[in-house]
């Protein structure tokens, strides 16, 4: 499932690097309690997530739930299954896994429902949240534009960095990128950062930055592999997690920038939500369950050790 140097066209390269995504992210950790083995780089696709199973329900929490969440007897999440490792399909291309994916999955466990993880396009999860979906889990960067919309669970913080070829060979200089072309998600704050890099290029008279965005960051991460751009900006885990698959044809640019929470979308006023949710990911964080996880996805340098309500993050 990883791509290989030794692929002979752009196509193939593009087709491997997209089909590697539906693997599952190697681990760092090597703690026991860890699924994880030390070899699981090359094993990647054995990963299917932590189980969560022995999560057991929590009354007091379950109680403060909505009727519109329990009613069906399920936690209907919304997310953008092509952001590895946080959340992505399995091998079987219909299996959403990832560390958002276990938390999710734990959190259900917590209000004795059954975790419903659907895939959706990142710019349509907010919208949809407290109609079509109960919660949004996907990476979502908390934003003062974006509590405007919905409220927040914070769950995990995150900063963003940059992935260009091995080697640089296109010299890319983050602090001057006018003239070049840089790839990011459709709707990322990442996005939103290199379009104002772009103005700032068009206002002071300098080569335009173009950039290409994509509503899958599986296609972000071929854009860089195949030439098409120089150089994609991600969360911090997605780069890392792309770096490590890529059999070594990319490679982080600079350090981690600008660390942030994400949090988990609650439809905007939903205080008795909000509250569960709090509760919940506070208990998972409490018992050890939270840290098994991201230990399991070998992220748990981005673990939080409380979880708060509507906490702006970045700008």
């Amino acid at each position: 499932m990883e791509a290989k140097k030794s692929l002979k066209t752009v196509a193939a390269c593009a087709l491997s690097v997209a089909m590697l995504f539906a693997g599952a992210a190697c681990s760092t950790s090597d703690g026991s309690d860890d699924a994880a083995s030390s070899d699981s780089g090359s094993k990647s696709s054995e990963l299917t997530g932590y189980d969560v199973s022995s999560v057991q329900k929590d009354d007091d929490i379950a109680k403060l739930l909505p009727d519109y969440v329990t009613k069906d007897g399920k936690l209907t999440i919304g997310m953008d299954t092509s952001y590895a490792p946080a959340e992505f399909l399995a091998e079987d291309g219909k299996t959403p896994v990832g560390f958002d994916v276990d938390i999710a999955k734990a959190l259900a466990q917590v209000f004795g429902l059954e975790a419903d993880p659907e895939t959706a396009n990142f710019d349509s999860i907010i919208p949809s949240v407290g109609s079509k979906y109960d919660i949004g889990i996907s990476s979502f960067t908390v934003t003062k534009e974006r509590l405007e919309a919905v409220d927040f669970v914070s769950h995990f913080d995150a900063g963003s960095a940059w992935a260009v070829k091995k080697g640089n060979p296109n010299k890319i200089d983050t602090s001057d990128l006018c003239g070049k072309k840089v790839a990011v998600q459709t709707a990322t704050m990442q996005e939103t950062e290199a379009n104002k890099i772009a103005k700032q290029c068009e206002a002071d008279g300098k080569d335009k930055l173009e950039v290409i965005s994509s509503k899958l960051q599986t296609d972000v991460t071929t854009n860089v592999v195949t030439g098409k751009a120089d150089v994609f900006y991600a969360d911090s885990p997605v780069a890392g997690y792309a770096i490590a698959q890529t059999d070594g044809q990319l490679e982080m640019l600079g350090k981690v920038e600008g660390v942030a929470p994400e949090g988990i979308v609650i439809k905007k006023g939903d205080s008795q939500m909000d509250e569960a949710v709090q509760k919940a990911v506070q208990k998972l964080i409490d018992d050890g369950t939270y840290l098994k996880i991201l230990k399991y996805w070998g992220v748990e340098d981005g673990a939080i050790e409380t979880s708060e309500i509507n906490t702006p993050g970045a700008e």
